[in-house]
């Protein structure tokens, strides 16, 4: 389902965690493999879809920034740091990535982003503050390395 081995491995790891929590849900008698593959199918889709997700994050964050066409080294110059920016990104927690990712790829302003992130504006605020340092530390120490 999910194209790709190692996501095919997260999944089932993940829906095996899911199971065992989900045990006291199950009813007893009921067949136990539709139960469990029901979840580890699940777990799939939800993998797909937010690997869907992220992709198109990336494609955005690489059409977001724009240059005149009269340069060619400028388009050069600007994929090459977009791309750059891009792994910075990616090499972030989970938690870092999603809020810089509604704030700036999605372009959601605080209000929205708290709103789908359930969570307070302040929150955001620190959060994506947070989340910016991290990865300024994170290209600081790499245009040094």
């Amino acid at each position: 389902m999910t194209r790709n081995a190692a996501d095919a491995d997260d999944a089932c790891q993940e829906a095996f965690t899911k199971a065992y929590r989900a045990l006291g849900g199950f009813k007893i008698g009921a067949p136990f493999r539709p139960w469990l593959l029901r979840i580890v199918t699940n777990e799939a889709r939800n993998r797909i879809r937010s690997n869907r997700r992220h992709e198109n994050l990336r494609l955005r964050a690489v059409s977001s920034i724009h240059v005149s066409e009269s340069d060619p080294a400028d388009w050069v110059l600007i994929d090459e740091a977009r791309r750059h920016l891009l792994e910075a990104v990616e090499e972030l927690p989970s938690q870092d990535r999603e809020i810089i990712a509604y704030r700036y790829f999605l372009e959601l302003p605080v209000s929205e982003t708290a709103a789908a992130l359930s969570i307070a504006e302040g929150t955001v605020k620190s959060r994506l503050a947070r989340a910016l340092e991290r990865l300024s530390d994170r290209l600081i120490e790499e245009e040094q390395a």
